[in-house]
């Protein structure tokens, strides 16, 4: 399956059907009158974020959605059947944003379940029995049912993941995470085998966790230098980083720089974030090289850090007890779930 993190899609809501203008005429009877029935409502556009998804690759394919039109009134009284709602399945953590410059946030779908009614469908138009009175016995006129609602709007994903892995190319951060998940990202010995952002599960000691690994960073990927930083949206929602510096990589200090200044640069609180820093494979070089390692990070500020191989699974455990610690606990409050439970809608 290919993954998009983003789509620009056309939506429209179903217009309402037309008021019927109809009279009673049955043999027998003496007196008919009119009974036009009302039309019937237009569909609504609903975003729904379920499980099982991770990509929008749907909508590269699928870009224009429209709901169905209500139904003509009938004769009879008979109100027009209404349009069906279009239900738009979207992966969790998919944000609405609106096609403008600023890209307006719409809605935020972080939770299962979640509904957001984005467009109403048009009400029904008036059938002719509803404009009779006691002096307009008679009434012709009727309604043809409002429009639908129609607007373009960007999806994007981000992923919803609890810890966030960051560090250069090559870092060792695919192969760390197939060592602590189920995950089976790409590893190869050259730059950027990670091309777009992976999610595993880890369990450990009773507890379980998300982890997200993101391409590779490089200098200038603020600027679009490498893949640039356009995934880093997807560990915005993380609550905590591990950075990755290669043990063997030749400069530790500056590769760990070099990621710090691209996390600043790219601002949405990244640079903020708490952070776990590891030296990877550390079974490829010998004890002088990792004490030099050492001085060059502590003097960067690192204060603890940590030694690991993924490939030998060195120091992993400890790594991960520490990530346990920091991990807060997942608070639900009262007012999200009310808000998971409606059908919120943004007009």
């Amino acid at each position: 399956m290919h993954f998009l993190d983003q789509a620009k899609i056309f939506i429209r809501s179903g217009a309402g059907g037309p008021g019927a203008v109809s009279f009673r005429r049955e043999k027998y009877i003496e007196f008919g009158g009119p009974d036009g029935g009302d039309g019937g409502k237009g569909g609504d556009i609903i975003f729904e974020a379920v499980p099982g998804l991770n990509t929008l690759i749907d909508f590269r394919y699928t870009q224009h959605l429209r709901a169905p039109r209500g139904k003509g009134g009938a004769g009879r009284n008979q109100t027009g059947a209404g349009g069906k709602d279009l239900v738009i399945k979207v992966p969790v953590g998919t944000q609405i944003l609106a096609d403008d410059e600023e890209r307006s946030l719409l809605a935020d779908l972080t939770r299962e379940g979640q509904r957001v009614t984005m467009l109403r469908g048009g009400m029904g138009g008036r059938g002719n029995a509803s404009y009779k009175t006691s002096t307009n016995r008679a009434p012709r006129q009727h309604q043809p049912g409002e429009e639908g609602e129609e607007m373009w709007v960007w999806l994007r994903l981000k992923l919803l993941a609890d810890v966030g892995l960051v560090g250069l190319p090559n870092a060792g951060k695919s192969t760390f995470l197939n060592a602590v998940t189920n995950a089976k990202a790409k590893v190869g010995a050259y730059p950027f085998t990670t091309i777009h952002p992976k999610l595993g599960v880890v369990l450990h000691k009773g507890a379980e966790f998300v982890m997200a690994d993101v391409p590779g960073l490089i200098s200038g990927a603020a600027e679009g230098a490498g893949i640039g930083d356009r995934f880093l949206g997807h560990i915005e929602r993380t609550r905590l980083l591990i950075h990755l510096v290669d043990a063997d990589g030749g400069d530790p200090a500056k590769a760990y720089r070099t990621v710090r200044e691209e996390l600043d640069a790219y601002g949405a609180g990244l640079g903020d974030k708490e952070e776990i820093v590891a030296l990877s494979r550390v079974d490829t070089v010998d004890e002088g090289v990792l004490a030099i390692a050492r001085e060059e990070l502590a003097n960067e500020g690192v204060t603890r850090l940590f030694e690991i191989s993924a490939l030998a699974g060195q120091g992993i455990e400890p790594l991960l007890d520490a990530v346990i610690a920091r991990l807060p606990e997942k608070e639900r409050e009262e007012e999200d779930e009310a808000e998971a439970d409606s059908d919120w809608s943004p007009l």
